[in-house]
C-alpha cells in the first residue's frame, strides 16, 4: 500500500513536473525565446503569429541602412567639394604670387638693362671724350708746329719780304671783309625779295578769301569790318614794302621821309590805344554780340599795327618780336570770332588769354606814349637813323612782347574735348587711388604717400597725392576719380649733365607709357629744355596724327628717368574722327611755295576755328630756317604755318 502510494506520488510528481515544463515552454514561446514544440499545430500557429513583426523589423533595418548610406555619401560629397575649393584657392594664390614674382623679375630685368645701357653710354661718352682730347692734342701740336715754322720764317725774312708779306695779308683781310659784306648785302636783298613775294601771296590770298566771303551769307556788321581789314591791310602792306625797301637807304632820305616816320609813329600809338581799349572791354564782356564786335575791332587794329611796324626804321629782331605779338593777337581774335559765330562761348582759359594779351598791349601803349611825349627832335632824328636811346627803348619794348610760355608742340593747348572717356569709367575711392599711385611709381623707391585732397575741374575730378622718395624728392601726382588713371605728375630734380640723348629719352618715355597701358601713340615733337627732354606724343588713327589727343612727357637727361607727365588730352578726348581726305600728298605738296624744301610729310587732324580739319603736315626748310606748314587735305588751302625757333629752353614754335 505504501509502495502504491509512493508510485502514485511519483506519478503525480512527474505529472506536475511535466505540466510545469510545458507551462515554462509556452511562456518562452510567448516571450520570443526559442523553444521546442511538441506538436506541429503549435509550431504552425507560432510561425503564423511572428512573421509580420519580423518583416517590419527587417524593413526598418534596411531603411535605416539606406539612410545611413545616403548620409555618408552626402558627407563625402561635401568633403570633396570643400577640398576642391581649398585646392582652387591655393592654386589661385599661387598664380597671383607667380604673377607678382614674374612682374618683379621683369622689373629687375628692366633695371638691369637700364644699368647696362647707362654703363654702355658712359663708356661711349668716356671714349668720345678721350678721342676728342686726342684730337685737340693733335691739333695743338699741329698749331704749335705751324707757329714754330712761322716764327722761323719770320726770323729769317728780309725787310723787303716782311713788307710784302704785311701788304699781302692786308689785301687778303680786305678781300675777305668785302666778300662777307657782299654776302650780307646779297642775303638782305634775297630776304627783301622773299618778303615782297610773301606779301604778294598774302595779298592774293586775302583777295581770294574776300571774294569767297562775298559769295556766302555773312553776319550783319561783320563782313564790312572784315572787308575793311583786308582792304586796309593790303594797302598798308603795299606801302610797307615801299617804305621797308627804302629803309636801307636812310642816308638819302629827305625831310619828307622824316615827316612820314613821325606820322607813322603817332599813328602806331593811336592804334595801340584803340587796341588797348578793345582788349580791355573784351576781357570783361560776357555777351556774344558785344564780343563779336570787339573781336572784329581787334582784327582791324592788329592789321593797322602790323602795317605801322613794317614802316618803322627798327632792326629785324625788334620788328619780328613786335610783329609776332601782333600776329598772335590777330590769329587768336580770328579763331575766337569763328568760335562765337559757330554758337560757342569763350572758356575760362580763353578769357585768361585775353587778359594776358591786354596786359602786354597795355604795357606797349604806355611805353610808346611816354617815348613820344618825352623825346626831343634830335632823339627822333637819331631813331630815324636807326640808333639812339629811342631805338634801344624799342628793342627792350620788343623783348617784353615775347611769350612767357613757349609752345613745345603744334597745337599744344588747342585740343578739342570730344566725348569725355573718363566719365564712362567706374568711380574709385581715395584709398584705391593711393594703392594705384604706389603701383604707378613702383620703380621710384617711394617711402611715403600722402593724400592731400581733390581737384575738381569742368571736365574731370582727381585725387591729389604727394609721394616722397627715399632720397627726399617729392612727386605731385593726380589720379582720376573715374577709372584711377594717372592724369598728371610733376617733380623737380636738378639735372646738370647730359647722359641721355633725345632718342634714348624717347625709348624711356615709351617704356613708362607702356607700363601705364598706353601704346597707341607716336612721337611728334622732341625738344631739349636745358638738361630735361620734353617729348609730345599723339594717337594715330588710320595713319592720321590726332592732335587733340596728346601726351607730354619730361625726362631728366642726367638720370634717365621720367620727371613729369601730362595725359589730360589723351584721357579726355575720345570720339570717332572723320579722317577722310580728297588730296594726295603730291597734290597737297604742290600747293606749297617753291622756295620750301620738304623733309617730312604726315596726315594730321588739327583743331581749327573751333572745329577739326584733316591736313597734310609738312616739315620744311627755307634756306636755314625751319617751318611746319599745314595744307587742308580736302581744299588744298594753307591753314596754318609755324616757324621753328631755338632757345636755351629748347625748340619752340611761333
Amino acid at each position: 500500500m505504501e509502495k502504491q502510494i509512493g508510485k502514485n506520488v511519483s506519478s503525480g510528481a512527474k505529472k506536475v513536473e511535466r505540466v510545469e515544463k510545458e507551462t515554462f515552454t509556452q511562456e518562452n514561446v510567448d516571450s520570443n525565446t526559442p523553444a521546442v514544440e511538441t506538436t506541429k499545430t503549435k509550431k504552425k500557429a507560432t510561425m503564423s503569429k511572428e512573421t509580420p513583426k519580423k518583416t517590419a523589423r527587417k524593413a526598418a533595418v534596411k531603411k535605416e541602412e539606406r539612410e545611413a548610406k545616403g548620409r555618408v555619401a552626402e558627407a563625402k560629397k561635401r568633403a570633396e567639394k570643400k577640398a576642391d575649393l581649398k585646392r582652387a584657392k591655393l592654386e589661385k594664390k599661387a598664380a597671383i604670387k607667380e604673377q607678382k614674382l614674374e612682374k618683379k623679375r621683369a622689373l629687375e630685368e628692366r633695371k638691369l638693362q637700364k644699368k647696362e645701357l647707362i654703363a654702355k653710354k658712359k663708356a661711349e661718352r668716356k671714349q668720345k671724350r678721350a678721342d676728342h682730347k686726342a684730337k685737340l692734342k693733335e691739333r695743338r701740336v699741329e698749331r704749335k708746329a705751324e707757329k714754330s715754322a712761322r716764327r722761323e720764317l719770320l726770323k729769317n725774312e728780309t725787310k723787303a719780304e716782311r713788307s710784302k708779306r704785311i701788304e699781302r695779308e692786308k689785301r687778303e683781310r680786305i678781300a675777305l671783309k668785302a666778300k662777307k659784306q657782299d654776302a650780307r648785302i646779297k642775303a638782305r636783298e634775297e630776304k627783301l625779295k622773299a618778303r615782297e613775294a610773301a606779301r604778294a601771296r598774302k595779298a592774293d590770298d586775302k583777295k581770294h578769301r574776300r571774294e569767297q566771303k562775298t559769295e556766302r551769307r555773312r553776319t550783319t556788321g561783320f563782313g564790312g569790318w572784315l572787308a575793311a581789314v583786308i582792304s586796309l591791310g593790303t594797302a598798308c602792306l603795299v606801302l610797307a614794302t615801299v617804305v621797308t625797301a627804302g629803309a636801307f637807304r636812310m642816308n638819302d632820305m629827305a625831310a619828307e621821309t622824316e615827316s612820314g616816320y613821325r606820322s607813322t609813329l603817332y599813328e602806331m600809338v593811336s592804334t595801340c590805344e584803340d587796341l588797348d581799349d578793345s582788349l580791355g572791354k573784351l576781357r570783361l564782356s560776357g555777351g556774344a554780340a558785344e564780343q563779336r564786335k570787339l573781336l572784329t575791332d581787334v582784327l582791324v587794329d592788329t592789321a593797322l599795327l602790323e602795317a605801322s611796324v613794317e614802316k618803322l626804321p627798327i632792326d629785324q629782331a625788334t620788328s619780328t618780336d613786335i610783329s609776332s605779338f601782333i600776329n598772335r593777337t590777330g590769329t587768336f581774335a580770328r579763331s575766337m570770332l569763328a568760335k562765337i559765330s559757330a554758337g560757342s562761348a569763350l572758356t575760362a582759359e580763353e578769357k585768361a588769354r585775353i587778359k594776358s594779351l591786354y596786359e602786354v598791349n597795355d604795357a606797349i601803349y604806355r611805353e610808346l606814349n611816354t617815348l613820344i611825349t618825352e623825346m626831343s627832335a634830335g632823339e627822333l632824328r637819331e631813331f630815324f637813323g636807326g640808333s639812339g636811346n629811342m631805338a634801344e627803348s624799342f628793342t627792350e619794348l620788343a623783348k617784353s612782347t615775347r611769350p612767357t610760355e613757349i609752345a613745345d608742340a603744334p597745337f599744344a593747348k588747342e585740343g578739342n574735348i570730344g566725348e569725355n572717356r573718363l566719365t564712362a569709367l567706374e568711380e574709385i575711392s581715395s584709398s584705391e587711388a593711393e594703392a594705384l599711385a604706389e603701383e604707378y611709381f613702383a620703380g621710384y623707391r617711394i617711402a611715403d604717400v600722402r593724400y592731400t585732397g581733390e581737384t575738381v575741374t569742368e571736365d574731370f575730378s582727381c585725387y591729389d597725392f604727394v609721394l616722397t622718395e627715399e632720397s627726399g624728392t617729392e612727386l605731385f601726382a593726380q589720379i582720376s576719380k573715374n577709372g584711377g588713371k594717372l592724369v598728371f605728375f610733376d617733380s623737380y630734380e636738378e639735372c646738370t649733365n647730359k647722359n641721355f640723348d633725345l632718342e634714348e629719352c624717347d625709348a624711356l618715355a615709351r617704356e613708362f607709357l607702356q607700363e601705364l597701358g598706353i601704346e597707341d601713340v607716336e612721337a611728334v615733337w622732341l625738344s631739349d629744355m636745358g638738361m630735361v627732354a620734353s617729348l609730345t606724343y599723339t594717337t594715330v588713327e588710320n595713319g592720321v596724327r590726332i592732335y587733340p589727343e596728346t601726351i607730354r612727357v619730361r625726362i631728366c637727361e642726367e638720370k634717365g628717368r621720367v620727371v613729369g607727365m601730362d595725359a589730360r588730352g589723351y584721357l579726355l578726348n575720345n570720339k570717332t574722327y572723320d579722317t577722310a581726305h580728297a588730296l594726295s600728298r603730291e597734290e597737297a605738296q604742290s600747293k606749297l611755295d617753291g622756295g620750301l624744301t620738304v623733309y617730312s610729310a604726315n596726315l594730321a587732324l588739327i583743331p581749327l576755328d573751333g572745329g577739326e580739319t584733316v591736313a597734310y603736315e609738312f616739315g620744311c626748310m627755307y634756306g636755314e630756317e625751319e617751318y611746319i606748314v599745314y595744307v587742308d587735305a580736302n581744299t588744298g588751302d594753307e591753314v596754318e604755318i609755324f616757324r621753328v625757333m631755338s632757345s636755351a629752353k629748347g625748340s619752340y614754335l611761333r
